[in-house]
């Protein structure tokens, strides 16, 4: 069951990211991302249905356009790819609403757990690319993620009678946020409000799980913008006053907090004789 169920998200996650490699391309520019329907770059020519089958058709295009040979990005079997092994890991990370003997209850909750889960992978994977390219974090994107986080994560609570996940929930959005927006304060020129809306999504999600997940994920964030930074400055790719978006690392370490939050939490502890 378990096998079966990571297999088809996995497979579905690949046709998400390739509907998220639109969502990249379109959103930031303000344009539909239903129509018009897919075209090349270059030659403008729409992208027939056998030619936009995920990670496949590019690799049997040889990364090229069948009509004018332009080249194709690499970027897009990559977020498909990407997407579809996302999806793939938060089953297996939430699997146990996989199991036959798990009351209906619970499975309702663990299916809309999963599904919150999902929604986060998929609107990060997007965010992470459109804040890589613009330094953007469009609210188009954002700002939806959190009725429809809180609306799956009220589902989950209410399903397994856990009100105590609720809260955290709530309160790791709002301790999340407010942080940031302190920070955005401080330091204008390093923390967009941009990334202040995203955390309140992150903290929402983190919160959810628990404590030492908010905890590991939102010291993780800095942790990996920070090693980014100075490799970037040691490979003298920027400058002091250069802007390096923050984005994708909150993303990345709420990622890191999702799938190993809890042993990092402990391994931390021990390391400081606290435990």
């Amino acid at each position: 069951m378990i096998v079966a169920a990571t297999a088809v998200t996995g497979g579905f996650g690949l046709l998400i990211g390739s509907f998220l490699n639109v969502v990249i391309f379109r959103v930031p520019a303000g344009r539909s991302i239903v129509r018009p329907p897919s075209a090349c770059g270059g030659c403008g020519t729409e992208i027939r249905p056998f030619d936009n089958v995920p990670v496949l058709s590019w690799l049997l295009l040889g990364g090229r356009c069948r009509d004018c040979a332009s080249p194709i990005s690499v970027r897009y079997p990559f977020v498909e790819l990407l997407t579809g092994v996302a999806f793939a890991a938060i089953v297996l990370r939430f699997a146990p609403w996989t199991a036959f003997d798990i009351s209906l209850a619970d499975g309702i909750g663990a299916i809309a757990e999963t599904l919150a889960f999902l929604v986060l992978a998929g609107i990060g994977i997007a965010l992470a690319w459109i804040d890589l390219d613009t330094h953007r974090l469009p609210d188009a994107i954002v700002l939806p993620s959190y009725p429809a986080l809180a609306a799956l994560f009220g589902i989950a609570g209410l399903a397994m009678s856990d009100p105590g996940a609720m809260l955290r929930a709530a309160l790791g959005a709002t301790i999340l946020w407010s942080a940031y927006l302190l920070m955005a304060f401080a330091y204008p020129r390093g923390m967009g409000m941009g990334d202040v809306k995203l955390a309140g999504v992150i903290g929402m999600a983190l919160g959810w799980l628990g404590w030492p997940e908010l905890a590991v994920g939102a010291f993780a964030a800095f942790l990996l913008g920070g090693l980014f930074a100075l490799v970037l400055a040691l490979l003298g790719r920027v400058g002091r006053g250069s802007g390096i978006p923050f984005g994708p690392w909150m993303l990345a370490g709420a990622g890191a907090a999702i799938f190993a939050g809890e042993p990092i939490w402990h391994a931390y502890l021990r390391l400081v004789g606290l435990e």
